[in-house]
């Protein structure tokens, strides 16, 4: 397995963490805004749950997150299959795993991207491939699985109905697997999000299709491990036999939390709002410094750059207190990119652009 990245960090954290008024940390994209009550209200009185939860989630949740897909994803009311995950993290490193994928066969994932696309293919023993342009695959029919990420991490690229159509049309004609990571789809700023699960990208089949989400970002419930994956039911019925196998449940009480999550839109709204005014902020702040904001009209970051190698760029914030993410994190082509993430505090946030200022 490759090492952990964010240990490579640690030499920038610690440089930024010597200034005088205290380190700004926009390198990773956790949460640090409160639960809202309402979840935390819901999650309270589940708690005398003694029994095993259902793998598959209680009723009341799936018909939740069906209800949720139709009104937010444009997912067809009737066969939709949904299966509640341990957070979406978890999900994402054992698919290829949970599909029976292995030695021989190939992982698409874009070319910039969250690692743990590649972890998941590396835990399976099949091939990983970095590219934005499937015809670079040719006539392969060794893919078994193809990621897409809409809005993009790190680079907050939204991609439009017609890319992701041509990408499920490929998968197709080759028996593939497309898995959508939808996981910020609430954050759409200049640009609005498709799901995978939409009839404009599936055209009314949902055949091979998979999308993920997490309440992470959505609902400040990182911490809680909320996430489910829907499509294709027959895709997401070998999820549940194996995953019942293994063990991976939800708790009881978490699964209440979620339902409470997703039929309560307040709370969605005013963190959008807390993370557009942050946006503003951050993105006036580094244009101002002499960076350049690529994609980024979606999402939980800002993908900037100032031409340089990206551990530069990384030592200059680090030098003012601010901890980033570089670009190669996420492949070699973001070699000359860093990551800034909207998820600090009002406080930090300004602080972080007085000192960019």
């Amino acid at each position: 397995m490759p090492d952990f990245p964010w240990d490579r960090l640690e030499p920038a954290k610690a440089k930024a963490a010597r200034h005088p008024d205290g380190i700004v940390d926009l390198s990773v994209g956790t949460p640090v805004d409160p639960v809202p009550a309402v979840i935390q209200d819901a999650l309270r009185a589940a708690t005398d749950t003694p029994g095993y939860p259902m793998t598959a989630g209680g009723a009341r949740l799936r018909d939740t997150i069906r209800d949720w897909c139709v009104r937010e994803c444009g997912a067809p009311a009737d066969g939709l299959g949904v299966l509640p995950t341990i957070g979406s993290k978890e999900l994402v490193a054992w698919l290829p795993t949970l599909l029976g994928l292995g030695p021989g066969d190939v992982v698409v994932v874009p070319s910039v991207c969250y690692p743990t696309y590649e972890v998941g293919a590396r835990l399976a023993g099949a091939e990983v491939v970095r590219t934005d342009s499937l015809t670079a695959l040719g006539p392969s029919t060794r893919v078994g699985l193809v990621w897409v990420n809409s809005p993009g991490n790190p680079t907050g690229q939204v991609l439009p109905a017609g890319h992701l159509r041509k990408v499920v049309d490929w998968a197709r004609e080759r028996g593939a697997v497309v898995a959508s990571d939808e996981c910020y789809h609430a954050l759409g700023w200049e640009a609005q999000p498709v799901s995978v699960l939409s009839a404009e990208v599936h055209g009314g089949d949902l055949t091979g299709l998979l999308a993920v989400h997490s309440l992470s970002k959505r609902s400040n419930l990182a911490g809680y491990r909320a996430g489910f994956v829907a499509g294709d039911p027959a895709i997401v019925g070998e999820l549940l036999a194996v995953r019942k196998h293994a063990g991976m449940i939800v708790p009881a009480p978490v699964q209440a939390a979620m339902v409470a999550a997703l039929t309560d839109d307040e709370h969605v709204a005013d963190q959008q709002q807390r993370y557009a005014a942050r946006r503003d902020q951050l993105r006036a702040a580094l244009t101002g410094a002499g960076f350049t904001v690529f994609h980024s009209t979606a999402g939980l970051y800002l993908w900037i750059s100032r031409d340089e190698d990206c551990w530069s760029t990384v030592d200059w914030f680090a030098e003012r207190g601010i901890l980033v993410a570089p670009g190669a994190f996420y492949g070699p082509a973001g070699q000359r990119h860093v990551r800034v993430a909207l998820t600090a505090s009002d406080e930090r946030v300004t602080t972080a652009v007085g000192r960019l200022g």
